[in-house]
C-alpha cells in the first residue's frame, strides 16, 4: 500500500474511522456514565454540547459532540472586530467585491510568508455564496511563518478542509492534537477552536472552506463497498487538555469573513473528555485506493473523489475534493490525459508536488493553482496533447512523485481582489501558452487537393 512515509513518527494518538461515534477521556472516569449532562459531572467538570447540525436534523445527518471541560467556552469577554483592514480585504466574499470572469486562470506558486501566524496568513482566492445563509464555499491560500501564541481561532463560517503543500502544522484543537504534513489533509469543523504552531518552520497550503453542510465520503454505487477513501483510514484525535489555573488567552473568530477577537482568562484547550461524531480528523492521501479502466477509454474524474459536500440536488456537490495520485494507466486505444471539456462545475486545481500529467509546459508548479470556471473550456496543453497522441500505449505509471488535487463546485466562483491582482501571481498568458499552439490536424476527405 502506498502509504506516505515520513522521517519522524507522528507524536500523537488517534482514533480511526470516518463519521464514527467516538468517545475518549484523558483522565479515566471523566466521561459520565448513562447521562450526557449529570447534575454534577465527574471531577467538577462542566458539560457542554457542540452541535454541527440543527437539533432536529435526521438521525443519520445529525452531528454533535458532548464535551466535559474545566471552564465553559462561553466564559470570555465581548468580541471586538479586529482593526486590520487588510485582513478584511483578503477574506471578504461580498458579491460586489468578487470578480466573476470566464477566462481560464492560472497562478504561479504563491509566496511563503514568515512574518505572520496562521490567523493572519489566510488569503481568499475565490468564493461563492454567503456564509450568513450557510450557502457556498470559499477557496483560500495560507502562508505562515510564526507560531500562534496563547491564542485560539475558530471559523463560524464553515468547515476548513486543509491541504498542506509545504511544512508541518501542529494543530492543537479543543478535542485533541493533530500533526499535519504534505500529502495529508485535515478537516476542522465549523466552530471548533484550535491553535497552529510550526515545528519545522514556514508553511503553505490550500483550504476549501465549506459554508454549506459538511464533508462526507462519496457514494460508491456500482464500485461496491471498497476502494477510493476507506473509512478506516481516517483519524480523529483523542482527548488531551491543558491544566492552567489562570492564563490570559486571545480568541479569534472568523465571522462572516470578518475577524473578531476576545480575551479570556483561561485556556480554550481544557476539554478532559468527549463523545460524539462532530470532531476534526485527518487522512493520509497515500492510502487512497485508485480505480480506473482496464480496457479502453477512462471514467470521469469523479472516481478520484476523496470527500464530497452534497448540494440539495442529488449528485451535485457544493464541493468535491478530488486528487490525482500516482497510478497505472493500461487502457488500449485511448487518449490517456484528461480530455478537452467544458464543465457545468467550476474546477480549482492545486499541485502539492511533482508534475501534473495534463500540463507539461512547466507553467503549473507546486504551490500554484488554476481555475476553470463554469463552462470555461480547458484540457491538456499542446505539448501534452502531442505527446499523448503519439505515445506507445503500454502499461504506464503516471504521476509518480506527484500529487495534484481539485476543489470542484457546482457554484460559479468569483475571484477575490487579492487573488486576481494583489498577489501578483496570475499568469497573463496562460491561455496563449497552453492552447494557442494547438495545431490543425483535420484532413477533409471531401476536399480536393
Amino acid at each position: 500500500m502506498p502509504v506516505t512515509n515520513f522521517s519522524h513518527p507522528d507524536p500523537y494518538k488517534y482514533q480511526t474511522g470516518f463519521d464514527s461515534y467516538h468517545e475518549t477521556e484523558a483522565i479515566e472516569g471523566a466521561l459520565p456514565i448513562g447521562q450526557n449532562s449529570p447534575q454534577k459531572a465527574p471531577y467538577g467538570l462542566y458539560a457542554e454540547k457542540l452541535s454541527g447540525t440543527a437539533f432536529t436534523a435526521p438521525r443519520h445527518e445529525n452531528k454533535q459532540t458532548w464535551v466535559y471541560r474545566i471552564i465553559p467556552a462561553a466564559a470570555h469577554e465581548n468580541f471586538i472586530a479586529e482593526d486590520v483592514d487588510s485582513y478584511h480585504t483578503r477574506m471578504t466574499t461580498e458579491a460586489h467585491k468578487l470578480h466573476h470572469i470566464p477566462n481560464q486562470l492560472r497562478w504561479n506558486p504563491f509566496d511563503l510568508d514568515e512574518k505572520v501566524d496562521w490567523v493572519h496568513g489566510l488569503h481568499l482566492i475565490a468564493g461563492s455564496g454567503d456564509p450568513t445563509q450557510k450557502q457556498g464555499l470559499g477557496i483560500l491560500m495560507y502562508a505562515a511563518g510564526k507560531d500562534m501564541g496563547k491564542e485560539a481561532f475558530y471559523s463560524a463560517d464553515g468547515d476548513f478542509l486543509i491541504v498542506p503543500q509545504h511544512g508541518v502544522l501542529d494543530i492543537q484543537t479543543e478535542l485533541g492534537r493533530i500533526i499535519l504534513r504534505p500529502n495529508e489533509i485535515c478537516v476542522i469543523p465549523r466552530g471548533v477552536r484550535y491553535r497552529v504552531t510550526l515545528p519545522d518552520g514556514p508553511v503553505r497550503g490550500y483550504i476549501c472552506e465549506l459554508y454549506q453542510g459538511h464533508y462526507q465520503l462519496p457514494e460508491l454505487g456500482p464500485i461496491g463497498s471498497n476502494c477510493l477513501a476507506n473509512a478506516r483510514d481516517f483519524q480523529a484525535p483523542v482527548a488531551a487538555f491543558d491544566d492552567e489555573e489562570e492564563s490570559e488567552y486571545k480568541l479569534y473568530s472568523k465571522f462572516n469573513n470578518t475577524l473578531f477577537s476576545a480575551r479570556q482568562n483561561h485556556t480554550p484547550f481544557d476539554i478532559v473528555a468527549w463523545h460524539g461524531n462532530y470532531y476534526p480528523f485527518k487522512y493520509d492521501l497515500g492510502r487512497f485506493s485508485v480505480i480506473g479502466s482496464i480496457s479502453f477509454d477512462h471514467p470521469d474524474p469523479s472516481i478520484f473523489t476523496v470527500l464530497t459536500a452534497p448540494s440539495d440536488h442529488v449528485g451535485t456537490a457544493v464541493a468535491d475534493f478530488v486528487i490525482f495520485p500516482p497510478r497505472w494507466l493500461v487502457a488500449e486505444g485511448t487518449f490517456r490525459p484528461p480530455w478537452y471539456h467544458r464543465n457545468t462545475m467550476s474546477e480549482f486545481m492545486g499541485l502539492i508536488s511533482g508534475d501534473y500529467d495534463a500540463k507539461v509546459g512547466g507553467g503549473f508548479k507546486p504551490a500554484g493553482a488554476s481555475l476553470h470556471n463554469v463552462m470555461s473550456a480547458h484540457g491538456p496543453d499542446s505539448g501534452a496533447f502531442e505527446g499523448a497522441s503519439n505515445a506507445e500505449l503500454k502499461p504506464q505509471k503516471v504521476g509518480d512523485g506527484s500529487m495534484a488535487f481539485m476543489f470542484e463546485s457546482a457554484h460559479m466562483v468569483g475571484v477575490s481582489e487579492w487573488g486576481l491582482k494583489t498577489c501578483q501571481k496570475v499568469q497573463p498568458e496562460y491561455n496563449e501558452h497552453s492552447w494557442k499552439p494547438l495545431k490543425r490536424h483535420f484532413v477533409n476527405p471531401n476536399k480536393k487537393a
